[in-house]
């Protein structure tokens, strides 16, 4: 058994673990997919499986029945998930997008941590690395690599939480209508398009939420934007982050959706650098106070079902 550090969002403790995967054959299993198929359905505690440097190339499903899992690598730059499926090569018609994931996440209270996940398929279209659908997902200092839709944030009453992540990609690279939260990330855009996508539910408070976020850039990029609307109820939100001047002036596009210019909701708050001046952004847009930016904490994003109320529950930490 061995332990490694969890490091959580106010203390370090040392965890054992359940299984250990290594592709040298130095754990119990070589394979990340054999050893989730081997951890107990819906347990009553936490189960932990520590991955070993290494690239793991597989199409990774985490089972609803498998909840309250962890999977650590052992260093992010060096524990690789990886696979290289696409819209076009796996063919399933005109949804094929959502079979291209490399790691689907289908189960509640899920944790990854220190790990790479990423779809190698290159600029070919349609090509998701992470799909998670989920409720109570937590993702801390992951890589999650792609090109055009790396990250599928999935299920209309799913709540994630991705922190001190780098996440990259071309096209509308984050996509889809859980409420999700991208605390202290990275986000680097390799080409001119669009970061968002969001496909927000219509009565939802939150969609996605960006705080303290660097937005980067590869060279000779020079116009993106941070969102456009997958559908018209679309929401996302960037408070307190840094973007070049690579960002378009205007910030938002509506996709050639007229109606969602009245029912989207594209909000700023105290962002910094050049591509923060919002001067001339959408007039559609809002640029929250600084009382309504207070509402975008993670308690208040992420509000606590009754149950978890009962419980003190903070899986987000």
């Amino acid at each position: 058994m061995a332990l490694f550090l969890l490091f959580t969002g106010q203390f370090v403790m040392a965890l054992p673990s359940d299984f250990v995967v290594a592709s040298d054959g130095s754990g119990n299993f070589t394979s990340i997919q054999k050893a989730i198929d081997a951890c107990k359905a819906f347990p009553d505690h936490r189960i932990v499986i520590f991955v070993k440097n290494g690239t793991y190339k597989e199409k990774l499903v985490i089972p609803s029945c498998n909840t309250q899992l962890l999977i650590v690598g052992e260093s992010v730059e060096k524990t690789i998930i990886t696979y290289d499926d696409y819209f076009d090569k796996v063919n399933r018609g005109r949804n094929s997008t959502f079979y291209t994931y490399t790691m689907k996440v289908e189960a509640n209270d899920f944790r990854l941590e220190n790990i790479t996940v990423e779809n190698t398929a290159g600029a070919v279209g349609q090509a998701v690395a992470l799909h998670v659908e989920g409720d109570r997902c937590v993702f801390f200092n992951c890589r999650i690599l792609g090109n055009q839709d790396t990250i599928y944030a999935a299920g209309r009453f799913s709540r994630q939480y991705f922190k001190n992540c780098y996440i990259e990609g071309t096209t509308d690279f984050i996509f889809g209508e859980a409420t999700s939260v991208f605390e202290n990330c990275s986000i680097h855009c390799k080409s001119d398009s669009y970061i968002t996508a969001a496909s927000t539910s219509e009565g939802k408070l939150f969609g996605f939420v960006f705080l303290n976020c660097k937005i980067t850039a590869a060279e000779g990029v020079g116009k993106v934007y941070l969102g456009r609307p997958w559908r018209i109820y679309a929401k996302t939100a960037f408070l307190n982050c840094e973007m070049g001047a690579f960002i378009s002036p205007e910030g938002w596009h509506n996709w050639s959706k007229p109606e969602s210019e009245k029912k989207a909701v594209y909000a700023e708050y105290n962002n910094t650098g050049e591509g923060a001046l919002n001067s001339r952004r959408v007039l559609w847009s809002v640029k929250l106070s600084k009382k309504e930016a207070c509402f975008f904490t993670r308690e208040k994003i992420f509000a606590p079902l009754e149950q978890e109320k009962i419980l003190g529950s903070k899986w987000y930490e």
